[in-house]
């Protein structure tokens, strides 16, 4: 571990450190669990090379998440540009009914809401850009705020990449020209969202119930949270029965839910490169 680094943390935490051993931290930065003379277990994220503003951003959306008070949240200690100092979620095994209190959770999570969509800084979705700083029609207008603060966003970026094809240039008109249809009766006020949240980016704390980490904060559409849990694998049945029983989804969120998961999918497509471009252009043609 860097000795400055470990310097500054002793600093910030009046103790000394008399551990830290390598942990899973995510495809982006280098991860620490660190034990200090004091008892205390934090979690260390480290990376000289990320945009200077990545960790403050994170730990800004961790600060938003925590707010409603309805699931843990690690707390932030510190951040600086090259490292985020956090609580350390002590891992355990799931609780009986685990997928079903999530559910509940995230779904009184979504009940916190704001007067307009974006969020108040933009942030990162892994290392992307995401953009959250709401035009003035796009304040109070999710499907404008959607169509281009993510969809159009990530056109651009796969236009910059070399994977704009006609066929997905195409696509993107087609989603411009429909996209109020396709979210047509859907219209509920900003809810705050993780932003991306799959398997990957929960943990089971030490009393067996979830922890949010990594988030890419943003108050929009909560079925747009839900999409995103959909990838990857998705969650069990209970979780989406106990969420919609706790904060009942309007009529047609499968139908709606494939617009979702292509954010995440062009993200991908960005990041990854062309091994997502047939799943954003099945997505795109499900609508067709």
């Amino acid at each position: 571990m860097d000795k400055n680094i470990s310097n500054k943390i002793e600093q910030i935490t009046s103790s000394k450190i008399l551990s830290s051993s390598s942990v899973s931290g995510g495809c982006i930065s280098n991860a620490y669990k660190i034990t200090l003379d004091d008892k205390r277990n934090l979690f260390l994220k480290i990376n000289f090379l990320h945009p200077s503003d990545m960790f403050r951003k994170e730990a800004d959306g961790l600060k938003e998440l925590a707010k409603p008070q309805v699931i843990k949240i690690p707390k932030v200690i510190a951040v600086e540009d090259s490292f985020i100092l956090l609580e350390f979620i002590e891992g355990s095994t799931k609780e009986k009914d685990f997928f079903e209190n999530f559910g509940i959770s995230f779904a009184e999570l979504h009940k916190f809401t704001s007067g307009s969509f974006g969020f108040y800084e933009d942030n990162y979705i892994g290392s992307t850009k995401q953009i959250n700083i709401p035009g003035e029609k796009e304040k109070n207008n999710w499907t404008s705020f959607y169509f281009n603060k993510r969809i159009l966003f990530q056109f651009k970026l796969a236009e910059k990449n070399g994977y704009a094809t006609d066929e997905l240039k195409k696509g993107i008109l087609f989603l411009e020209d429909n996209i109020e249809k396709i979210l047509s009766g859907s219209e509920e006020p900003p809810s705050l969202l993780h932003g991306d949240l799959w398997g990957g980016n929960y943990m089971v704390n030490k009393n067996g119930k979830v922890s949010l980490i990594d988030p890419a904060v943003y108050y929009g559409h909560r079925e747009a949270d839900l999409a995103m849990t959909k990838l990857f694998g998705g969650f069990s049945e209970s979780f989406y029965a106990s969420y919609n029983e706790t904060y009942p989804l309007k009529d047609g969120y499968n139908y709606r839910e494939n617009i979702y998961k292509l954010y995440h999918v062009l993200n991908h497509l960005n990041l990854f490169g062309r091994g997502y471009y047939s799943q954003a252009i099945s997505l795109i043609k499900s609508y067709n």
